[in-house]
């Protein structure tokens, strides 16, 4: 049998807390989960086990938008999330139904409303970049292997292939070739120096040492 489910998110200080009991009880909810204090998007616990755990014809209901979503964006997960396992989102305060027409139309208009803010951060993002571009501040997105140069040269003196130096730093190898290649003092080539020519008009020629004969010469 399907199921009213309220969501309770106290304050920071934790107050707050009995109001929203009222309001979800007399919005026909047979279970309230309770959040703990200063639950962000990221520390939703209870939030994330109750969609999770909710199933099909079930509604969740929520005094306020605030009390369940951090942003359009956050909001807009939470209804997805809820729309495919077939449970619908009540908002009192805002009187928002999504198991209805208006709420269905609703949800679009979230969608549109997040795809409208995250092309204008996009474009606030272009002009900050054209700006800095014509200011000669921009330099760009630093090379994710040149980022890895000190790297890349204290593995080169261990010893290490080119192979094994881009495999342990998960970069390519023509990278690890190309930031040797800059990173490399060329040795100096030594300069050959010309021999002088030899002037054969000076050359001294020496004449053949005659050993002396030691055979004696017989009359008989």
């Amino acid at each position: 049998m399907p199921s009213i489910i309220g969501y309770l998110r106290p304050d920071i200080d934790g107050k707050n807390v009995q109001s929203q009991l009222d309001l979800l009880k007399a919005s026909g909810a047979s279970k309230i989960v309770q959040e703990k204090p200063a639950g962000t998007k990221r520390n939703r616990s209870q939030l994330d086990n109750l969609i999770a755990d909710a199933r099909v014809g079930d509604t969740v209901v929520v005094t306020s938008l605030y009390r369940i979503a951090d942003n359009t964006k956050h909001l807009l997960e939470i209804v997805e999330s809820l729309n495919a396992a077939g449970v619908s989102l009540k908002i009192i305060d805002n009187d928002i139904d999504t198991s209805t027409h208006h709420g269905e139309v609703i949800r679009l208009l979230l969608g549109a409303i997040t795809d409208f803010e995250r092309q204008v951060v996009r474009e606030r993002q272009s002009v900050g970049i054209a700006k800095a571009k014509q200011a000669g501040r921009y330099k760009g997105r630093k090379p994710t292997a040149m980022a890895k140069t000190d790297e890349v040269l204290a593995l080169n003196t261990q010893g290490l292939t080119r192979q094994k130096i881009a495999d342990q730093l998960g970069i390519g190898v023509a990278s690890v070739y190309r930031i040797l290649k800059n990173h490399t003092t060329p040795m100096k080539s030594r300069k050959k120096v010309p021999k002088k020519p030899v002037d054969k008009s000076k050359r001294v020629e020496r004449k053949p040492t005659r050993e002396p004969d030691t055979e004696q010469l017989s009359f008989f």
